[in-house]
């Protein structure tokens, strides 16, 4: 039945777990997240080397919220090729996720995940977007329910808590991401889970509530670095993902969401297991090429470019690896012959070529994207 009174959310931890039934997940879940993250571990630059995960993580949480722009399109739009109207707009989307991912990250070596942490993502998440005029980086003040476009709160299909009682609800959720629980996995689904319940703020409670899993993860050390993504898995099960939800604000089912949860960090600790490898892979054959062509002394220099930006202006490629032009335009121009560089425009006046590292983003989506 469709609530049409807030939502209440219940007290964390929670004493009433049947934990007999989930910790068989439990432990499959934790074994698959400690050999994803020894894995990490070993990569010397995990934030450029992975920087495809991070991207294509930015893609799928924000196409879960209805946008449309591909992985590619990000990297063109941020080489200089214009898109308009409602592309351009999922796009800086995009953009935004990653940047609120990037400030968080480097907020953490210095203090907790918090509310105000939240709210300047949040900040970051909603500058210059749809939903700019729902005030960024501030919790709600009204009252919002979720339902079909157009529906009154009596036809909604859940109405978060009361923005009266808000504050309270949400310094038990920052009381709790400190605490100790069970065990981080189960701890993380409950963070999740009871965010997306308690909807702080007018828009982008979906993707905040995302970004704090890996960051969670981060903080209390099960990662070595905050590059463990669920997006993919869930917006592939998103109508699982949203049914379990709601499961607990209508039935105080958390057994069914916590389980679906652990089955998403196991099939996507499987998963990024498997493309960190393939990247890795990658990585090692291009060192080998790069050095062979370019005969170069900046060959690392030129490859770990590639891979932090694999779309690019040959411009921008100078002034990012700081190689001089004439060293560093002869040795584009050789990766080009070689067909590792493709070019998805051609320099014209003063206008840059853009080249695109076809390899890399081919490996990191799964499919061929260009």
């Amino acid at each position: 039945m469709p609530s049409m009174t807030p939502y209440v959310p219940q007290s964390l931890p929670r004493p009433d777990l049947d934990y007999g039934r989930i910790i068989r997940k439990v432990g499959l879940a934790n074994a698959a997240l400690a050999r994803y993250d020894g894995l990490l571990q070993s990569v010397i630059n995990p934030s450029i080397l992975l920087s495809p995960l991070t991207n294509r993580e930015a893609v799928l949480s924000s196409k879960i919220e209805g946008t449309q722009a591909t992985v590619d399109e990000v990297l063109e739009y941020e080489a200089g090729i214009d898109f308009g109207g409602e592309k351009a707009q999922d796009i800086q989307e995009i953009v935004n996720y990653r940047k609120a991912l990037v400030l968080a990250t480097e907020a953490l070596a210095e203090r907790s995940l918090s509310l105000s942490l939240v709210c300047q993502m949040h900040a970051v998440l909603m500058d210059s977007v749809r939903g700019a005029n729902k005030t960024p980086g501030q919790f709600r003040v009204d009252q919002n329910w979720i339902g079909s476009a157009g529906c009154t709160m009596e036809q909604a299909t859940f109405v978060p808590p009361s923005p009266l009682q808000l504050r309270d609800h949400l310094q038990a959720w920052e009381a709790y991401l400190t605490a100790d629980d069970f065990d981080p996995l189960v701890q993380v689904a409950i963070v999740h889970a009871q965010f997306e319940l308690i909807h702080p703020f007018k828009d982008g409670n979906g993707r905040i509530g995302r970004l704090l899993i890996p960051l969670f993860l981060f903080q209390k050390r099960v990662l070595g670095s905050p590059m463990f993504y669920l997006s993919d898995y869930l917006e592939s099960h998103r109508d699982l993902y949203y049914a379990r939800l709601r499961g607990i604000s209508q039935e105080k089912d958390w057994e069914s969401w916590i389980e679906f949860f652990l089955e998403a960090i196991v099939e996507q600790a499987h998963a990024n297991t498997k493309k960190v490898r393939e990247i890795l892979a990658l990585y090692e054959q291009m060192k080998h090429r790069i050095m062979e062509l370019t005969r170069s002394q900046h060959a690392i220099l030129v490859l770990d470019a590639l891979f932090d930006r694999p779309i690019f202006q040959s411009s921008d490629f100078v002034l990012r690896t700081g190689i001089l032009k004439t060293t560093a335009l002869p040795c584009l121009q050789k990766l080009r012959k070689a067909g590792i560089l493709h070019p998805l425009r051609e320099k014209s006046g003063r206008r840059s070529a853009i080249l695109a590292f076809r390899e890399l983003l081919n490996c990191a989506e799964g499919r061929d994207v260009l």
